[in-house]
This record gives C-alpha cells, sequence and structure tokens, in this order.
C-alpha cells in the first residue's frame, strides 16, 4: 500500500532491492540522458536477506558521494503483524521454525539500527489505507517545500498506550481532571466549559508559557538538522479532557509562530 502511495504521486519505485545494489541504481538513475526519474523509490527489508546486512555502509556511501536521501520506517504491533500474516497465509522470512512472533522479533532486532536513522516513522497497527496515504503524501508529495517542519500535535489517552510514532511525549496527568466534575465527565477538551475549567488554572499557565518556551528554542534546531516531520503527543488518562486541550492551545501558539502545526485527537 505505500509503494502504491508513492507510485501515484510519480515516483519510481523498486521493491526488495538487494542493499548492496542501491548505490548502483541511483548511478545509473542519475546518469541517463533525458531522464525523467528524478525521485526514486527504493523498498528495502530483510528479505534481502544476508544483503540487508550491507545496507547503512550503502547508506554512508550514498551521503560521501552527495545524494539526499530519506528514510521512511514502517512500523506496527506485534498482534497487528501477527493477524497480516494470518490473513496473508505468507511465512515470515526470519521465522525458521515457523513461529511468526520469533520472526517479528528477529526483524526488529535487525532493523533497530535503521529505525534510528529514520527521518519519519509510521505507526501502521491502527491506520486505515486512506490514512495511511495520507501521511505519507504530507511528507513526501512533490512540490512539497521541503524546508518546513511539518509538526503534527496529538492528544492521547495513557490508558490506551502511550503512540509509537511520538517523537516528544509528555505527559499532563499533573493537571485536575474535568473527569471528576460531574458537570464537564461527558464533554471534551474542545469544549468550551472544559477549556475554561483547564485554563483556569495557575498550574496550566505556567506549563503552557514553560513548554511553549521550550519548543520556541527547540524547533528552529530540528529545522537545522534536517528534520521534516516531528509528532509531539500530549498524554492525560483517557485522551479526552486536559490532552485536548493542551493540544489545541500549542497548536494556536505555534500556528502563530508561522508553523502550520496539524492537531489531531486520538481517544475521544
Amino acid at each position: 500500500m505505500a509503494i502504491r502511495s508513492f507510485e501515484d504521486m510519480g515516483y519510481f519505485c523498486v521493491d526488495n532491492l538487494p542493499a548492496g545494489l542501491i548505490g548502483r541504481m541511483v548511478e545509473v538513475t542519475a546518469a541517463m540522458p533525458g531522464s525523467e526519474i528524478d525521485r526514486l523509490v527504493l523498498v528495502i527489508d530483510v528479505r534481502g536477506g544476508v544483503f540487508f546486512d550491507e545496507l547503512l555502509s550503502a547508506l554512508g556511501e550514498l551521503e560521501q558521494r552527495g545524494f539526499k536521501y530519506r528514510i521512511l520506517f514502517l512500523e506496527a504491533n506485534d498482534e497487528s503483524l501477527v493477524r497480516r500474516y494470518k490473513e496473508t497465509r505468507r511465512s515470515h522470512p526470519l521465522a525458521r521454525s515457523g513461529d511468526v512472533l520469533e520472526g517479528i522479533g528477529a526483524e526488529r532486532r535487525a532493523l533497530s539500527a535503521l529505525k534510528g536513522k529514520a527521518d519519519l516513522i509510521i505507526d501502521t497497527s491502527a491506520l486505515t489505507g486512506p490514512e495511511l496515504r495520507e501521511r505519507i503524501g504530507e511528507f513526501f508529495r512533490l512540490g512539497a517545500r521541503e524546508e518546513n517542519l511539518k509538526l503534527t500535535l496529538l492528544s492521547f489517552g495513557y490508558k490506551f498506550g502511550v503512540p509509537l510514532d511520538s517523537d516528544i511525549v509528555f505527559d499532563v496527568r499533573f493537571l485536575p481532571n474535568p473527569y471528576w466534575v460531574e458537570d464537564l465527565r461527558d464533554f471534551d477538551g474542545t469544549d468550551p466549559k472544559v477549556r475554561e475549567y483547564v485554563m483556569r488554572l495557575p498550574e496550566t499557565a505556567e506549563f503552557l508559557e514553560r513548554f511553549k518556551g521550550l519548543l520556541d528554542f527547540v524547533l528552529p534546531y530540528y529545522l537545522i538538522e534536517g528534520k521534516s516531520y516531528l509528532t509531539i503527543a500530549l498524554g492525560c488518562t483517557g485522551g479526552k479532557h486536559r490532552s485536548v486541550v493542551m493540544a489545541e492551545e500549542l497548536g494556536k501558539h505555534l500556528g502563530e509562530r508561522g508553523y502550520r502545526p496539524s492537531v489531531k485527537h486520538r481517544d475521544f
């Protein structure tokens, strides 16, 4: 599904290319006279067997030769992966004994170094096809201004788990919980009454002031380092009240600073 998304955006895509051929593929593509292939997507994974071990060195050679690249790392939780293998009835390439979970564990270990170098990590566990296409399009669509930092502010509930694709996670459970106010319990953080309850607290004002200052300081340096996509996750217990208010408020602040943040609420 990911590779079809790239193809629909006009990229030339090659699936399951041995890592040792990356440099040669890029070189040949760049040298083709009159070639319209100016954006290339290579799908590399553990299906490459022993050739996969050459991946990091191949990427290092690209850097030395001045070729620019970005890494999209797709992952999912064990439950989702096991279900997908059962649905497709395919065996895991690293599951020597036929145990899918064993193969998934080995794959995670093999990919750990690559994940650390990724420009964008997408957890596909709960994503629909259109949602995955949207995430890929936001980051890789042709003509997008690459110097811009694409920011996502994501509210979530800790009782449903921390978002795996978040870069910065902040816990706002120290703020008084509107859930325990009977008149507010059934509303969410986008409701004016809930927002007023959370925002009137002195600890809320101080937290926002400090966190805004931190973001104002670090975001320009993320841009300098070439970071293109950043997800800031704010969590409370259920992901319905405090984290929602904080995500909305920080979204307004970052918008005033010239960014174009996307504010999303995962758990309501």
